[in-house]
């Protein structure tokens, strides 16, 4: 999958990466990568999450029912390269980019709306996890790195994709789409007030 267009063109992202945060996550590979893989991880207990809470909509559980699988072999690659580089996974951090996304869900009233931002969050956290590792697969000095980095930027965009569209097959289109007006908004703000730093994904 080429992604060749502008990030807001691509996603719909309001803010680019900050620039040097490439730079700094090449000085701390150790730690961007223990926090790729535990992303990984948490992105396929997401999954789970919402199979479990939402079993009788079959389309969602179908189309994410392979997605945890791809996710927790994505988790297992990040590990094997940990342990390839004589690195060890280290203890998972507080993610501070991920619960001020939660902090914006909508908290009582219908479940639609709670399901609705359920969904554009995961959406949110795979396209800014899309648009960072295309930061990093032309970004990073490291020939091979680059290229381990583009596969999951493909891998990514097709995930966002995906929560998008199981959004709209249960919720009317343009609740959604208002809806995820407002959080592009709303992470955009989130972005520019997080500090730049080179240990994590987010």
């Amino acid at each position: 999958m080429e992604l060749s267009q502008d990030t807001k063109n691509i996603l719909g992202l309001r803010l680019p990466t900050d620039p040097r945060w490439v730079n700094l996550a090449e000085r701390s590979l150790e730690e961007v990568l223990t926090d790729h893989a535990y992303c990984e991880q948490k992105a396929a207990t997401s999954c789970i999450t919402l199979i479990q809470r939402y079993s009788d909509m079959d389309k969602l559980v179908t189309e994410l029912s392979p997605i945890v699988t791809e996710e927790w072999g994505h988790f297992r690659q990040v590990l094997a390269e940990l342990h390839k580089r004589g690195f060890r996974l280290g203890k998972q951090r507080k993610d501070e980019y991920v619960n001020k996304l939660i902090d914006f869900q909508a908290r009582g009233g219908h479940w639609e709306i709670r399901f609705l931002d359920h969904l554009l969050t995961m959406a949110l956290i795979e396209a800014r996890s899309c648009e960072r590792f295309k930061r990093l697969s032309e970004g990073l000095e490291d020939d091979y790195m680059r290229q381990f980095y583009r596969r999951f930027m493909e891998s990514e965009a097709g995930h966002y994709t995906l929560f998008i569209e199981l959004a709209e097959t249960y919720v009317d289109k343009k609740i959604v789409r208002d809806r995820w007006k407002e959080w592009l908004e709303y992470e955009a703000g989130v972005m520019e007030n997080l500090e730049v730093r080179g240990d994590r994904i987010h």
